[in-house]
């Protein structure tokens, strides 16, 4: 389902990849451990399409993502790929259900259907009585949840994790990586995690662990 093949990044003279490859199935929870520096975080923004290689192959659902152009590359992502980042990225101005429809209007669905999807979400969440709250109004584990319902509102093939309870508390943390498995179980949906949370790592189908930008066998 993912495939990377030989993925090098430079930043000028600095080599952060040095030839990752990788294979991860449809269905899989693959975490993606290691320092500081290792690479991580590089690896997950190129797999999600948010950067590009300097040298290699990604290829998402049998398409090599990096063949495709801007314009074309965005509307793939949109449409394929979800994302999670520890800090949540919410729109403050946004309520819960506007938050969580944004990818759907992105990609020109109706008002209607948007809403409807996204409301189906968040009751899966249990924030069927946040709906119309505000980040501010909030707790850090819900503003999470409603991430992750922003992150599957297009039905995306794979979901990007980086550091997903890296700002959340131990409980809160710990429902967190519940709802992932939760969603793999019932809609066979992918996630690929950098975490330094080695509950998580552990709880993981796999675990890739990175050092010196390279993954060790």
């Amino acid at each position: 389902m993912i495939v990377g093949k030989n993925i090098h990044k430079a930043f000028g003279s600095l080599e952060i990849l040095k030839g990752v490859d990788l294979e991860i199935n449809q269905g899989e929870i693959v975490s993606i451990v290691g320092s500081s520096g290792a690479g991580k975080t590089t690896l997950l923004t190129i797999l999600g399409t948010l950067d590009r290689v300097t040298s290699g192959e990604v290829i998402i659902n049998n398409e090599s993502v990096f063949k495709l152009n801007e314009k074309k590359l965005a509307a793939f992502r949109n449409q394929h790929i979800g994302f999670v980042f520890q800090f949540h990225q919410l729109l403050p101005e946004f309520t819960a259900l506007e938050n969580v429809c944004i990818p759907a209007m992105i990609a020109k669905r109706s008002i209607k259907d948007s809403e409807k999807r996204a409301i189906e979400l968040l009751e899966l969440f249990n924030l069927k009585d946040r709906i119309h709250h505000k980040p501010s109004e909030l707790s850090g584990g819900e503003q999470q949840r409603v991430a992750v319902a922003r992150a599957l509102i297009n039905n995306p093939k794979v979901i990007f994790a980086d550091e997903p309870s890296g700002n959340l508390d131990s409980v809160n943390a710990r429902e967190l990586h519940q709802l992932f498995f939760k969603l793999r179980n019932e809609f066979n949906q992918t996630f690929v995690i950098v975490t330094h949370n080695a509950e998580l790592a552990e709880m993981a189908d796999r675990t890739l662990v990175m050092r010196d930008g390279v993954i060790e066998n």
